[in-house]
């Protein structure tokens, strides 16, 4: 992974300054000891030991590390410890109060983050210690808008009689990073729905799933979905990638469909979400947009998945 990467991180404001906000509500000066999961250069490490905490271990995989071993050297973080390799890697790790991790995606498990926090959570955290982010909701809207509808129909509109069909068909069958406005979604944003909802206190699975219906008040078309997440850092800590929200490095997700669903005043759209993450398989999402009548007979069925775009 390149430099350039981290730098994007520390040039987000936003998401600094949240996990600085969240770290200083936990932290009591001289006491406390944190961990940071993913420390990337070091930032969140720097802030909790410029707060005050006693101890901090950073736990870093990657070649980035060596970076972050300079960093804490440039800064004089003697009570800042750098240990290269993945918290599940680490033999009887040190317990401590606070662990925080900011190992999240566009997608926000495409990390790891779930696997990760299980782990830490039983191996790391002291009873009754605190985990930074505790809480994430995954919220899904329908998108009214044609712009990246209009991007993929590029092969239907080659120019000359050919038939480029089954290209268009692997294109929706991909997400796509993107920022949307408000305006683009259905009631501008206000249709937003919590697909999935995870407490990182708890043993999670990574796996997963949920389902959302929308009745329409009035005659809209539907060219896909859009995704996005709202994480709680502490109480009254949030950390948002909403098309609402200030702006940060993360953007939303935009799910295509392979046709604009046409609904009717009346009518029912839902789609159900599923995902899976692991360490060893990487990322897999699918998705399944349907049109129902308003008695909730099916007009109407779109079923993509990410793993059919990918060239074989």
């Amino acid at each position: 992974m390149r430099i350039e990467y981290h730098r994007t991180l520390i040039a987000d404001r936003e998401r600094n300054a949240a996990f600085a906000r969240a770290l200083k509500a936990v932290i009591r000066k001289g006491e406390t000891t944190v961990a940071d999961i993913g420390a990337g250069t070091g930032v969140l490490a720097l802030i909790a030991a410029r707060l005050g905490a006693r101890e901090v271990f950073l736990y870093e995989a990657a070649e980035v590390a060596g970076v972050a071993a300079k960093v804490l050297k440039a800064n004089r973080a003697g009570n800042c410890h750098l240990i290269p390799c993945h918290s599940t890697e680490m033999d009887d790790p040190p317990r401590v109060d606070v662990i925080v991790s900011e190992t999240l995606g566009n997608y926000p498990f495409e990390e790891n983050i779930v696997e990760t926090l299980n782990d830490a959570r039983q191996r790391f955290l002291k009873p009754g210690g605190v985990i930074i982010p505790g809480r994430l909701d995954q919220f899904v809207a329908p998108v009214t808008s044609d712009r990246i509808h209009s991007e993929l129909c590029a092969w239907n509109d080659v120019g000359v009689d050919l038939d480029f069909s089954p290209a268009m068909t692997m294109s929706c069958n991909n997400i796509y990073v993107r920022t949307l406005a408000p305006n683009e979604l259905l009631d501008i944003g206000a249709s937003a729905k919590v697909w999935d909802a995870i407490d990182f206190t708890k043993q999670n699975r990574s796996a997963r799933k949920g389902e959302v219906f929308w009745r329409m008040s009035r005659a809209a078309t539907i060219f896909g979905f859009v995704t996005w997440w709202v994480a709680e850092l502490g109480p009254h800590i949030t950390l948002s990638t909403g098309p609402d929200a200030p702006r940060t490095h993360w953007e939303q997700l935009y799910f295509p469909l392979l046709t604009p669903l046409k609904s009717r005043r009346g009518e029912i759209v839902t789609i159900s979400l599923r995902s899976r993450t692991s360490m060893d398989e990487g990322t897999h999402l699918a998705w399944t947009a349907m049109r129902l009548n308003a008695e909730g007979q099916r007009l109407e069925r779109q079923a993509l998945n990410l793993d059919k775009g990918f060239l074989p």
